[in-house]
Formats: C-alpha cells, structure tokens, sequence
C-alpha cells in the first residue's frame, strides 16, 4: 500500500494540530506527516497522494514557512498526482481574506497538474470573500478550517472530511475504515 504524503506549515501550532488530527483519523499507516519547513521537491514526488494543509495569515498572507517554499511548489510537477487541501482561517476577524493561502496553493498545484479532491461545502461559514471559493459552486477547494471562531465544529468536521477523502483516495475500507473522534 502506498502512503499519503501530508505537508503542513504552522507557526503557532494550529494547523500542525490539525494535520495530526487527521492522521490519527487515517491512520499513521497510511499517512507520513511533515512540516513543510524541512522538506524538498523530492520529498513532495515521491507520493501520489498528497495533503497539503496551510494556514492564512492577517490580510490573505501565506504562512511563512510555506512562503519560503513556494518558488518550490511552483517548479513541482503534479501531473499523475491527487491531492487534497485543508485550509486554516479566521472568517471573522480577517472575512475579507478566508482562507486565501489554500485558493492560492490550490491554484499553484491546480497549474502544475495536480488533480484536487476533497472539495468543502461554504454552508456554516460567515466571510467575506475567499480565494479559496469556487465560483459558483458553494465550495471551497478543500476543508475549511477556523480555529479562532468555530472550534467546537473541528473534529465533526475533520471526521466528515476524512470519510470524504478516504473514499477519494479510493484508500483501503474507504470511509468505514476511519477513525471518527471527538477530540
């Protein structure tokens, strides 16, 4: 069986949360976690199945670490591989800008020849305007995340999502074969 690559990038610690979470709902036999601060390209090519987690910061800012990869990412050649996005965001105090890094990413690997699953409905949130919405379709590119506003909805909605892209994934016992938990 071969693994799922997940590459976040965290600065105070919410979206490194966030990416163990969803491992422990995967299982850590079929997912290997890295920060994206200690990684390469190569790194990257070696899986099929991706997870890239990445938070936005004060007015639709990348996360420093994945900042300083992004001319990385960009030289990345995704053909053949899927991937699937979640985002962190705080839809209130910076509406404007939800969750714009994960639109951002998404357009970089979307370019580069990834093929994106894991898509998240907009239903439940309150913003603005979202790089990471698909027009017209009450979606974001992938699961949105927002500590700072709506916590109580994370684990419910980290069990749906995982369910979702387990049988995405088309991973072994699709979704039965996650872990749901309430932490």
């Amino acid at each position: 069986m071969s693994k799922i690559g997940l590459f976040y990038g965290s600065d105070e610690g919410n979206t490194e949360g966030v990416a163990q979470r969803i491992v422990a709902r995967l299982g850590a036999d079929r997912v290997d976690l890295h920060d994206i601060a200690d990684v390469t390209q190569l790194e990257i090519a070696d899986y099929d199945q991706l997870i890239f987690g990445i938070p936005t910061w004060d007015f639709g800012q990348i996360q420093s670490d994945w900042e300083d990869f992004w001319e990385d990412v960009q030289e990345i050649d995704f053909t053949g591989k899927t991937v699937a996005l979640f985002g962190l965001g705080d839809q209130f105090g910076y509406g404007d800008y939800f969750l714009d890094a994960m639109g951002m990413l998404h357009d970089v690997i979307v370019a580069n020849g990834a093929a994106v699953i894991g898509h998240w409905s907009t239903e439940g949130y309150e913003y603005e305007a979202s790089k990471a919405e698909i027009e017209g379709q009450g979606a974001f590119v992938g699961l949105a995340i927002d500590e700072d506003q709506q916590e109580e909805l994370t684990a419910d909605r980290l069990n749906r999502w995982c369910r979702q892209i387990a049988e995405e994934f088309a991973l072994e016992g699709g979704p039965d074969s996650v872990v749901a938990l309430e932490d």
